[in-house]
């Protein structure tokens, strides 16, 4: 497949660089209502072997919502995150739909595998899930490839039959980073954590919660052919698996994280898997020790020290307190660590940017969660405790 240069220059016609704040370690690679856009949202960070860190989002062009015209742009650190070269637009739904839910990962070879969702301007997640939508202009999976970091890519590929089953209607890859497995039998293997709805029964219209469910998207080829591995749909209402970030722990185990809105306590659950994501050893589970509200969240594993770090929103009942959580027992426990501000916040994904370092890529602002996508460096030793 060709490769593309996808660059768009700011406002002002020049390539946009944004310094960090005088006297913290935080940047701003995306700010409401700049580059013709008028939010960015859902980041999703990744660093390449170059160390360069990317860091995705959708950009939204007519407004906050999640549908209409939506882009898949990025931005490009070469130090650390300090400071971002020029926006590009990675993907666009060429009827002038919708292209988001970034699930990028960075493989063993160097390449960067981003896989993302697309539909049509008028498919609304309401529409998709009330069975309104023809397939072709419902949620599409299509999968695309960088081999110089993230400075040009493949055209985009569909892979839609091969990881979405026919009759589920939502569909959401992560959103967040992906993960490639290092150690154990399934080692080389590709895991995107995602998310469907299932048709609804009797009464229902299909817009209920109980009908969501999670699975994953695996490739053992280095993102070239792919299929579908946990499922775990149970319209029972107890845990509903929505919106879902994995973590690789020692041996190649999988750790996974979800939002849930449901009956269960809290509004996360958590599951593991020890085949490499093609089963889980028991159904997702409450994990009511991480008290956030109902958002996505991201984990990331640290192996020296061994920790687990998870990020979110640390109010219990509203999108604000940027966290990050740290676990020493594999995510059966989680205690607080670092707190970004009492701000807004909402979405985030967390990312290794060197040996001392971790990046938090995280939606925040002064009255609004959606004013700006902000890059957080944060030293390890400062998160791991004891």
């Amino acid at each position: 497949m060709p490769a593309h240069p996808t660059s768009v220059p700011n406002q002002a016609g020049t390539p946009a660089s944004v310094p960090n704040q005088a006297g913290t370690a935080t940047s701003v690679p995306y700010r409401a209502g700049t580059e013709g856009y008028h939010t960015f949202r859902i980041p999703a960070a990744v660093v390449t072997p170059a160390g360069t860190v990317l860091a995705f989002a959708e950009g939204r062009r007519d407004s906050a919502g999640d549908a209409g015209r939506i882009d898949l742009v990025l931005r490009r650190s070469s130090d650390g995150g300090a400071t971002w070269g020029p926006l590009q637009v990675v993907a666009r739904e060429p009827r002038g739909g919708t292209a988001g839910n970034p699930a990028p990962v960075v493989t063993r070879d160097g390449r960067v595998v981003l896989v993302h969702v697309r539909n049509a301007a008028s498919a609304t997640e309401e529409r998709i899930r009330r069975g309104q939508v023809a397939a072709a202009d419902g949620r599409r999976v299509y999968v695309q490839t960088s081999q110089d970091d993230g400075t040009t890519w493949s055209e985009p590929r569909e892979i839609t039959s091969a990881v979405k089953k026919p009759e589920w209607r939502w569909y959401a890859t992560g959103p967040g980073h992906a993960v490639e497995l290092r150690q154990g039998p399934a080692a080389g293997r590709i895991v995107v954590p995602a998310n469907h709805s299932i048709p609804p029964a009797g009464a229902d219209n299909g817009t209920e919660g109980k009908y969501n469910g999670g699975h994953a998207l695996l490739s053992d080829d280095g993102g070239r052919s792919w299929s579908i591995g946990y499922i775990d749909d149970r319209p029972d209402g107890y845990v509903n698996v929505n919106e879902t970030t994995a973590a690789e722990l020692p041996g190649g185990r999988l750790y996974l994280n979800c939002r849930t809105d449901s009956t269960a306590p809290g509004t996360r659950a958590d599951a593991y898997s020890a085949d490499g994501g093609r089963t889980l050893e028991r159904p997702f589970r409450p994990q009511a020790g991480v008290v956030c509200p109902v958002v996505e969240c991201s984990v990331l594993a640290w192996d020296d020290p061994r920790v687990l770090l998870l990020s979110g929103p640390g109010s219990p009942d509203a999108r604000a307190v940027m966290t990050v959580r740290v676990s020493h027992d594999d995510g059966v426990t989680w205690r607080t660590a670092y707190t970004v501000s009492g701000l807004p916040a909402a979405y985030s994904d967390l990312v290794r940017v060197d040996a001392g370092t971790v990046g938090l890529l995280f939606e925040t602002g002064d009255f609004s969660a959606y004013e700006t996508i902000a890059f957080r460096r944060v030293p390890i030793a400062d998160l791991r405790g004891t």
